[in-house]
């Protein structure tokens, strides 16, 4: 099985966001099943192998190189065509396009659903993100009302609906990094995510959106938009409750009443064994088997199944109505 490196720009500093940490833990989980190292791109760092010094090896067939950075993957691809590549897709809506060379991973089925219309001739699979065994309730007494974190919140969220909801309740909002993340989901009756706004702006989709699903791991009732890839797991009325629903008193109405009648989630383990660490490793452990035998007729085949370039789709729509003319004026001669 070939030794995979994961490409990142860095791993500290500006570098550090949830992207970061979430492509940090597929890389430990991608450990247990095969070789794998960190190379860095942009940044030197003590320690870790930079890709500039890697491509300078004479043989470089026995790796694939794992992408991620959506802002980066363009270039990336483009450096590195004649080498072993998958994407790993987190979020979609980055506006470029890949060659069926490169397949792609992706942490959403929605993400997944994005690429499976955009790169039809890749090799696509799922790969969901891990909720670690630290999410989980410990039926504790809560103490914080409501709970939300500042980053990625809506201006509605933190302008209108926090203000009114302190009026009447406890509200705790985290403006910093929190060390005991679990603690706090423990001691949160209520917890609030709006983030179709922050991803509007950057023009691209929430790829997973882990903090509602650790927060629901944690026993807490959550609110939040169903945007991206929170539409995987999110299913409103049923595990939780969509927030911005149609005025901020009803938003208000509807999170009291959670809050005054104590209402306990119900969901079970098998809710999240799939975003588990044994499954995740099963299913990376097919995943891996499948590149390194695509990787191999790679070797040996190039690709000729016709892409959906954009002057395809234009011949296909002038060959559909050519031959929606001939069928309506020849088809009686």
């Amino acid at each position: 099985m070939r030794k995979l490196y994961f490409l990142l720009p860095g791993t500290n500093g500006k570098f550090a966001c949830g992207g970061l940490w979430a492509e940090l833990k597929t890389f430990k989980l991608a450990q247990q099943v095969c070789q794998a190292d960190v190379v860095t791109y942009r940044q030197r760092e003590t320690g870790k192998l930079f890709l500039d010094d890697l491509l300078k090896e004479q043989n470089l067939d026995d790796v694939i190189f794992v992408i991620s950075w959506g802002f980066d993957i363009a270039k990336l691809a483009a450096k590195l065509k004649q080498y072993n590549v998958v994407y790993h897709a987190h979020s979609a809506g980055y506006k470029f396009n890949l060659p069926a060379s490169i397949p792609i991973i992706t942490v959403s089925r929605n993400t997944l659903g994005y690429w499976g219309q955009k790169s039809p001739n890749s090799l696509i699979y799922y790969l969901p993100n891990e909720i670690s065994y630290e999410f989980k309730n410990l039926h504790l007494e809560r103490d914080i009302d409501v709970l939300v974190q500042a980053r990625k919140s809506s201006e509605y969220l933190l302008k209108q609906l926090i203000p009114a909801l302190q009026k009447q309740c406890k509200v705790q909002v985290v403006t910093s990094y929190v060390e005991d993340l679990p603690g706090l989901f423990n001691r949160a009756k209520v917890y609030l995510y709006d983030s179709a706004e922050y991803w509007a702006q950057q023009n691209v989709s929430e790829g997973f959106g882990l903090q509602p699903m650790e927060a629901l791991a944690c026993g807490c009732q959550v609110f939040s938009s169903v945007n991206g890839g929170l539409s995987d797991y999110l299913d409103p009325g049923f595990n939780c409750y969509k927030i911005a629903g149609y005025s901020q008193e009803y938003d208000v109405k509807r999170i009291m009443k959670v809050i005054d009648s104590s209402i306990s989630p119900s969901l079970s383990a098998d809710f999240f064994a799939e975003y588990r660490v044994e499954n995740i490793i099963k299913r990376l452990q097919v995943i891996l088997n499948e590149l390194n035998e695509f990787f191999d007729h790679k070797q040996q085949q190039s690709g000729n199944i016709p892409s959906l370039t954009r002057g395809r789709l234009t011949k296909l729509f002038i060959n559909r109505i050519y031959g929606k003319f001939q069928k309506k004026y020849f088809q009686g001669l």
